[in-house]
């Protein structure tokens, strides 16, 4: 195999912890350079981690012919033009999720792939971690039964304590974001919910500025349904009161039922069948992105298949794009 080298563009407090130290620590993977608009926290965090080279400019870093792969890790509204200028350039790309501010942007990456000898594969990581990996091995041997519906809770106060907070906020610019903490929170979950179960036949939904704390949707509601007929429904509210504060999707089957947090801690399932419940906890992970970032190197090197596509970003993009639809007037 090759060396996958390393290219982040954005290296912003996402890379800190859940990603950069991961492309180190991979077989056949190797940090080489970053890049960060302000010269001095682009040099701290070479510094840091340990990094030989620094930049200003994403196009000086992806002219760097030690790099073959890079990692867009800026805020949205810069992925797709940085992912094109790679992909002219030959390279690999890793995109941070959501992958683009919209479906139309994701199409567009998906046709510049076609035309490039670089790949893409998405950053929607709980695909490869082993919690949830072990929930889509409790649903692949039909532990609960037939899933008949499965119910995703976000309700968050007006500052999500599992938000980093950053002085610009950039989250809540739907110019740079997309949208806002739906934005920024819901590709996890609905990703997960198309790894889980496959193809979906129907989506729409609704989003509104409830509050008008910010320019952004912070109620959304969804509706899913897939082709094998399982039913989700999806609420996300970014106002509440901090006790009131849930993190939960409940799977129901015929047989049983699977609970579980996307992102709080304790990494627990709770397992129900029969009347008997059963507690499955997972410790939590040193560099949440590494199980995935290992699985890209692998699809970059040609050793396995992509975890995550762009064409699956599209379809994710497509039911964001719907859920936030203005709510349609009474007839």
């Amino acid at each position: 195999m090759n060396k996958i080298t390393w290219g982040i563009i954005g290296c912003g407090n996402v890379t800190e912890k859940k990603s950069g130290p991961a492309m180190n620590k991979g077989p056949n993977s190797k940090l080489v350079a970053v890049m960060r608009r302000s010269a001095d926290k682009a040099a701290d965090y070479a510094h840091r981690h340990n990094v030989a080279k620094w930049y200003t400019d994403g196009e000086a870093l992806m002219n760097n012919p030690e790099i073959n792969s890079v990692y867009v890790a800026t805020p949205p509204a810069s992925h797709i033009d940085y992912t094109l200028s790679a992909l002219k350039k030959g390279l690999n790309v890793y995109i941070e999720k959501p992958v683009t501010l919209n479906a139309a942007e994701a199409i567009k990456i998906a046709e510049a792939v076609k035309q490039s000898t670089g790949k893409v594969s998405i950053a929607h990581y709980r695909r490869a971690q082993p919690f949830f990996l072990k929930i889509k091995e409790l649903l692949d041997s039909n532990t609960i039964g037939d899933v008949r519906t499965v119910q995703i809770r976000m309700w968050q106060s007006r500052k999500p304590a599992l938000i980093t907070h950053l002085e610009d906020n950039w989250r809540i610019n739907p110019a740079l974001s997309g949208g806002g903490y739906f934005h920024d929170l819901s590709p996890h979950q609905l990703d997960l919910m198309l790894y889980f179960f496959g193809e979906p036949e129907y989506y729409n939904g609704h989003g509104l500025n409830q509050s008008g704390a910010n320019p952004c949707d912070d109620n959304v509601s969804g509706l899913l349904i897939f082709k094998n007929g399982v039913v989700v429904n999806g609420s996300w509210c970014f106002n509440v009161a901090e006790e009131e504060s849930i993190d939960r999707c409940e799977i129901i089957g015929s047989e049983g039922s699977i609970s579980f947090p996307f992102f709080n801690s304790p990494h627990t399932i709770t397992l129900k069948v029969g009347g008997v419940e059963e507690l499955i906890t997972f410790p939590s992970l040193e560099h949440v992105q590494q199980p995935m970032i290992e699985k890209v190197v692998n699809y970059f090197n040609g050793e396995g298949d992509n975890p995550c596509s762009i064409d699956d970003a599209i379809v994710l993009m497509k039911i964001i794009d719907a859920f936030t639809a203005p709510p349609n007037p009474p007839r």
